[in-house]
């Protein structure tokens, strides 16, 4: 009972998943209640861990190979809050549709308690396991729309993720056939005893890791699948995989990569590759990003760019001290930032897109005249992408930097500020097409549902771009599971 009681966030999901399906299968005719029961599922979720937080009876079962602890309650909050603000921005779009309702709603929650196990994982068959639970539903998803470009973003997903899965799957074998275990403390410590006269055999073991877990990251040469996938995959669902599925790659690999290959010997070598594969991913992204005239691709490279930075904070672990936390601290908090920005850009963009039936950037020319708030909403967060004050986005961007610093990264900060100013070029002639644009056609308003999960995510891009100090606390405490590492 003790490890359902651990669990209890992903099954209720799961629950959720379940109900909805039936719902649908026994009372069709209620189908308009399916988003709520995908809802009340997360919040239950959210309120289950926080029973949790409030117990502060941290734990790890399955013998060692999943852990519920502060880190892994960071992630359970930000995939909740990310999945409960997408089914919102998604209601009009399914009624829209009008096909396959549950089965939308239901593979969402059963991608989100994918990315939930995913945190907690702390064994590489664990590891594997959750990011096929997570990954699956996603492809489905891609493909949803089953037109010529949804279809070819759900098989180009697809087909790439399983040779990146096939190459991730080699690199663990080659760490299990040196460690003998699969439990990522056990490999860290016999790593560190054993591991510096096979240096040779773990850097190749790490690069497969890397090149796996890159897909997932969307960072260069692994990238290729984002921009046709972004573009053609439902907005809604490029929402949730620009933010849920990047979050959650993020997670699994600080805890691989600081709990099972921190030794100095090797931490030094795959540092050394984070930090040149930031700088390309940076650049790549940013350049790709200003040739596009379709917003939704535009996003997609500025992602791939956005990966880069998120890059930084792994590359920063390097650093002597407090390097380790410093660095894993910054890419959660740039991560709860970037939930909070991307998605309120892309649920923009779903608001708009459904009104004016196009992703063009020319076709926003004048929005403020047809939706000044939406305007306003969407600009904020281009700002915040940016990483301009008084926004969420700055602090991130600043906060990472400063792991740079103290990492001794000075050649890559400089880098990443010279991509930020790149950035600030795409993102702010949205703005401009938007505002000194010119319009005939009529105002509109957006549902009331989209106006929801809008008003949030810029809140929050502006709360904690004004009072940042909630956010950074919260990261800071989720690493510190990674001080004696």
């Amino acid at each position: 009972m003790n490890a359902l009681d651990v669990v209890g966030p992903q099954l209720i999901i799961l629950i959720a998943a379940g109900l909805i399906l039936l719902t649908e299968g026994i009372f069709g005719r209620y189908r308009r209640i399916l988003p709520y029961i995908a809802l009340a599922g997360l919040v239950a979720s959210a309120a289950w861990t926080t029973s949790w937080v409030i117990r502060d009876d941290y734990q790890t079962i399955f013998d060692g190979t999943f852990s519920l602890d502060q880190y892994a309650v960071f992630f359970y909050y930000v995939f909740a809050g990310v999945t409960a603000l997408v089914v919102l921005a998604s209601v009009d779009w399914v009624d829209r549709v009008g096909r396959r309702q549950a089965e939308y709603y239901a593979l969402v929650l059963t991608a989100t308690a994918g990315l939930m196990f995913l945190a907690g994982a702390r064994d590489l068959i664990t590891i594997f396991i959750a990011l096929e639970l997570s990954s699956i539903p996603q492809y489905i998803l891609a493909g949803w729309q089953k037109d010529r470009r949804s279809s070819e973003a759900g098989l180009k997903y697809l087909l790439l993720g399983a040779i990146s899965s096939a190459v991730l799957l080699y690199g663990m074998a080659l760490i299990y056939g040196f460690t003998g275990t699969t439990i990522l403390p056990e490999i860290g410590r016999v790593i560190a005893a054993e591991g510096e006269e096979n240096r040779a055999l773990l850097i190749v073991a790490v690069t497969m890791l890397i090149a796996g877990f890159g897909f997932k990251m969307a960072v260069v040469p692994f990238q290729m699948w984002v921009p046709d996938v972004y573009q053609g995959a439902p907005t809604p669902v490029t929402a949730f995989l620009s933010v849920g599925s990047k979050a959650a790659a993020f997670a699994v690999v600080i805890r691989v990569f600081f709990e099972g290959l921190g030794a100095d010997f090797i931490s030094s070598d795959w540092a050394n590759i984070f930090a040149v594969l930031a700088a390309v991913t940076m650049t790549v992204g940013n350049v790709m990003a200003i040739v596009q005239s379709d917003i939704k691709r535009m996003l997609g490279y500025s992602s791939v760019a956005q990966a880069g930075t998120f890059l930084i904070g792994l590359a920063a672990v390097s650093a002597t001290g407090d390097g380790f936390t410093l660095g894993a601290s910054a890419v959660l908090l740039f991560v709860a930032a970037y939930a909070f920005t991307n998605l309120g850009a892309f649920v923009a963009v779903i608001a708009i897109s459904q009104r004016i039936g196009s992703d063009q950037i020319a076709d926003y020319s004048g929005m403020w005249k047809r939706a000044p708030l939406l305007a306003a909403a969407l600009a904020f967060c281009l700002i915040s992408l940016t990483g301009i004050p008084p926004t969420a986005g700055f602090w991130a961007k600043l906060y990472i930097f400063n792991a740079g610093i103290h990492a001794d990264l000075a050649w890559l900060v400089i880098i990443a500020v010279l991509n930020t100013v790149v950035s600030g070029y795409y993102y702010l002639g949205v703005v401009r097409q938007m505002f000194l644009g010119d319009t005939q056609e009529r105002p509109f308003r957006v549902s009331p549902t989209i106006g929801v999960s809008l008003a949030v995510t810029t809140a929050g891009v502006l709360v904690f771009g004004i009072l940042p100090a909630p956010l950074i606390d919260a990261a800071q405490e989720a690493v510190q599971i990674f001080a004696g590492q």
